[in-house]
């Protein structure tokens, strides 16, 4: 197989990949259920525009139309802003992170933002849960409308009081540096009576479509149980079937690129997975907890964590052991992971992004160089049988069976393996396309800064200095392994080859393309070096 058609081969698979993504995420786009007010797991109202799951008796709440109070709570990591109106987070924005390189504005990840909605929602629905009342969600009343961190953790609690004289207190539990937010609810139940209140957390988001066809990365919900560490469940996955699953802990999020939301339950008990495609074209994927029962003159605590932030392998799993895996590398995540491991002991190193990429690329490289090197080997002694192979036509003409046999006898003499080209590329590709995901899906990548004008390594390159420089490193290539096909048309599809993936490659994130064109540099010198060591064994190479 000649370097060429390597580079196509590549191409290929890499854009029918693409393009069958892209086609998947428009047919199976989802619509949203246009139904009214009741729902088979709860209710909806446009005016109010909740959505409450049905307890485990099956008793489906009402809604309420209050009056919207927001609650203004800042961290060293975020600013939230909180609704009276079920205690809900209705936004969220990254302090450490920008919307735009230079903005200066920082990174929205929940909120209402370009006719879209984002939120995270959680309640007590039961015989006896505020959410689940005739009057609709509660209204919570606070000591103060904006809180701030100053140590290292900050208590936001939220009061209801029933017309029972129930007290429910919602208190969020912010800490320094943590993009995860503890929940509690303490039920103090001053009747006579005893009752049962059941915790739900939920997140909402609007149904949105892929971006382009470049960004690939997931967007849509997930969840984990005891048996399944990592499921996805799309949107059009919500659309066909809602998600009903009983599971011991687990968790649900919903996942970008680089950010993701999470709820993650007790893990002590039974919780019940849920999902809904509700009025607005709205997805919800949420959780709902065992039923508690609190006694009279008792008190009751009901907790849950939730995550809201960036994709950070190491804290994602030290909050639910399987969390981690909402970092998507795909079905290659096993060759993924330690190389993302590897890529951040280089950063470390050289404290850039860019040299840490360069790095990598030099040491995948250099320790695939014996699979590089019987690749372009066997290559060589295919292109120094092309004489005799052409003898071969001459002489048995349209006899396909004896020019069969002679060939693969000609092989055996001559000891060689006619897919001793392709082996070797076939097991690098798994090694290319892990390296693929690890620069897609890493969160350290957004924004990071190179050299010069390569000032975010996330984004396409602003002037296209790598892609033409990329399809300058295929053009030499080709230069360096004269073609040997003699149809025309094949021969102008390898002469513009590097004109397309240049054109291709302009809106891929610079960094991706760094890395093409840092292997195609040590892939021309490879080149060169087991070249003139064959050529001084003899061996005919070019020409």
């Amino acid at each position: 197989m000649e370097s060429q058609r390597t580079f196509l081969l590549i191409g290929l698979m890499l854009v029918s990949f693409l393009l069958f993504q892209e086609w998947n995420n428009d047919y199976n786009a989802p619509k949203a259920d246009p139904s009214a007010t009741t729902q088979t797991l709860g209710a909806t109202t446009p005016e109010s525009d909740d959505f409450i799951p049905a307890s485990s008796d099956g008793e489906v709440p009402a809604v309420t139309t209050a009056k919207r109070s927001v609650i203004d709570v800042t961290t060293d990591v975020f600013t939230v802003k909180i609704d009276t109106r079920g205690g809900d987070i209705i936004e969220t924005d990254l302090l450490q992170y920008e919307e735009e390189k230079g903005s200066n504005t920082p990174y929205m990840l929940l909120g209402e933002f370009d006719g879209k909605q984002y939120f995270s929602q959680s309640g007590l629905i039961g015989l006896n849960g505020p959410d689940a009342t005739v009057a609709g969600r509660p209204v919570y009343k606070t000591t103060q409308k904006a809180f701030t961190l100053t140590g290292d953790e900050l208590r936001v609690p939220l009061e209801f009081t029933d017309s029972k004289g129930v007290t429910f207190t919602k208190t969020y539990i912010f800490k320094k540096g943590d993009y995860a937010v503890d929940l509690e609810y303490t039920v103090n139940n001053v009747t006579a009576d005893p009752i049962q209140v059941q915790l739900y957390t939920q997140v909402k988001r609007t149904v949105q479509e892929k971006g382009s066809l470049v960004d690939q990365n997931y967007l849509g919900a997930a969840y984990g149980t005891e048996e399944e560490p990592y499921e996805k469940y799309s949107f059009s996955d919500m659309a066909d079937k809602n998600l009903n699953i009983t599971t011991a802990g687990g968790y649900i999020a919903f996942i970008q690129h680089y950010f993701v939301s999470a709820w993650v339950p007790q893990q002590d008990q039974q919780n019940t997975l849920y999902s809904k495609l509700v009025a607005g074209n709205a997805a919800i994927i949420g959780t709902k907890g065992e039923a508690v029962n609190v006694q009279a003159g008792t008190q009751a605590t009901l907790s849950s964590t939730y995550y809201m932030g960036p994709k950070e392998s190491d804290v994602l799993e030290a909050i639910h052991p399987d969390l981690d895996l909402t970092v998507d590398y795909g079905w290659l995540w096993f060759i993924s992971q330690p190389l993302f491991v590897l890529l951040k002991w280089l950063h470390s190193i050289l404290g850039n992004w860019g040299l840490a990429i360069i790095a990598i690329t030099v040491i995948v490289k250099t320790a695939m160089y014996p699979l590089t090197k019987a690749q372009y080997t066997s290559m060589a002694k295919m292109r120094a049988l092309q004489p005799k192979m052409a003898a071969l036509k001459e002489k048995y003409g349209d006899d396909r069976q004896k020019f069969g046999q002679a060939m693969m006898e000609m092989y055996r003499k001559e000891k060689v393996n006619p897919m001793g080209g392709c082996f070797p590329l076939l097991l690098q590709m798994p090694i290319f396309l892990a390296l693929f995901y690890v620069f897609l899906e890493s969160t350290e990548l957004r924004h990071a800064e190179f050299i010069l004008w390569l000032n975010d390594l996330s984004a396409m390159d602003p002037y296209y200095v790598l892609p033409v420089l990329f399809g300058l490193s295929m053009f030499i290539t080709q230069k360096l392994q004269p073609m040997t096909v003699t149809d025309p048309m094949q021969q102008k599809m390898m002469t513009f080859m590097p004109v397309v993936f240049s054109i291709f490659f302009l809106w891929f994130p610079s960094g991706l393309v760094l890395y093409w064109l840092v292997s195609n540099l040590i892939s021309i010198a490879q080149m060169l070096i087991i070249y003139r060591g064959m050529e001084k064994k003899g061996i005919k190479v070019r020409g």
